[in-house]
């Protein structure tokens, strides 16, 4: 399926290809640049020209959704500005920021204050997002604040009717939801009853629609994770991580995702262990063991990188397989964060798939 001509032309001279961000079976979305108004742009393009052919009239449900959303709040500062619109493609600003479950804000009060400052401020527009339950879809920007993004689920109203309340409250308590998780000491005895108590609707669906839901998200479009990895990353992933454990030059090993041209969605193993050149043997013990496909990379490091608890940082790695080295910046607490990844960083192995707006952004120490 191609873009309809209008929409070629306009691309083609206005839209510098970047890092592929996600494809599925609804939309092709990547990171580039845009040309404006204004001059050009960070910006991100959803398109369907990559859609198959049943899942189309749901794709261009879905589009049409969002792009009436992003129009409607204009302005509002609350999620991505809408820049440019065609036929079965958009193009909306770039948010400099990493979403939520990468962002992890424990403890960081004033992120949930302004998210739910961003929500209050699109409920009074008349939008609903209707998607807040992942943590993808909140992103902490480089300021600090919250943003909202994917708006094809989001609905708009003329009034506040019954359905928009309803709408409005499961969009708040999802918020809550979140700060439960990351900063569960602010919740205030109102948010609390909030949680505990689930809209007629919401209940309804978790007992009927949601069965529904997933029996049709991970039986036949394949999703089955938040960070867009499918069963690879849910099925594949821990199987190769055992096999690869078993070499005894390897002392750990953490498996992210990554949005690939070629293949839709790759995965990319970082190893740590002392010899660079594990990598060819370890290729080819995951060929021998017959069990799932090898990652379409494999790197060795030093060291991986690690939190508090001594758990890989996975949300740091996973940035690293999508070349988002700009965001990766924020997430570093000091100069021995940089230094560590310096190695990293330098010998990664995804190089398909860059843009010019890595360089300079992620400032590394000289040796």
């Amino acid at each position: 399926m191609r873009l309809p001509k209008d929409d070629a032309a306009a691309l083609s001279s206005r839209w510098s290809d970047g890092v592929l961000l996600k494809r599925d079976a609804f939309s092709t979305v990547e990171r580039g640049r845009f040309c404006g108004e204004t001059g050009e742009v960070d910006a991100v393009l959803r398109r369907l020209d990559e859609v198959p052919w049943w899942s189309f009239p749901l794709a261009q449900h879905l589009f049409a959704r969002e792009r009436r959303a992003l129009a409607l709040a204009k302005g509002l500062q609350v999620g991505p500005e809408l820049l440019w619109t065609g036929q079965r493609a958009l193009v909306r600003g770039f948010i400099d920021g990493v979403a939520l479950h990468l962002a992890k804000p424990h403890g960081d009060i004033a992120y949930f204050r302004s998210a739910k400052a961003a929500l209050r401020r699109l409920h009074r527009a008349g939008i609903c997002h209707n998607d807040l339950a992942k943590e993808q879809n909140w992103l902490r920007g480089s300021d600090g604040h919250c943003y909202l993004t994917d708006f094809q689920l989001a609905a708009c109203f003329r009034a506040r009717s019954r359905l928009f309340r309803i709408a409005a409250y499961e969009d708040l308590r999802h918020l809550l939801k979140h700060k439960r998780t990351y900063a569960p000491q602010a919740l205030t005895p109102m948010e609390r009853k909030i949680l505990a108590r689930k809209s007629a609707i919401a209940r309804l669906w978790l007992m009927t629609g949601k069965k529904v839901y997933r029996a049709i998200t991970r039986g036949l479009f394949n999703f089955t994770d938040r960070e867009g990895g499918g069963r690879r990353l849910v099925n594949d992933a821990p199987v190769l991580v055992d096999l690869i454990r078993k070499n005894p030059d390897v002392r750990d090993t953490a498996i992210v995702a990554f949005a690939d041209r070629r293949t839709g969605v790759g995965l990319y193993a970082f190893v740590e262990a002392d010899k660079p050149a594990l990598e060819s043997q370890l290729r080819s013990e995951l060929t021998a063991a017959k069990g799932p496909k090898p990652p379409e990379h494999i790197q060795v490091v030093h060291a991986l990188p690690r939190d508090a608890s001594g758990k890989p940082r996975t949300e740091i790695l996973q940035l690293v397989a999508m070349n988002q080295l700009d965001l990766i910046e924020p997430m570093m607490k000091d100069e021995t964060d940089r230094a560590f990844l310096k190695d990293i960083l330098e010998q990664r192995k995804n190089l398909r798939d860059r843009f010019n707006f890595e360089a300079g952004d992620l400032q590394l120490p000289s040796h």
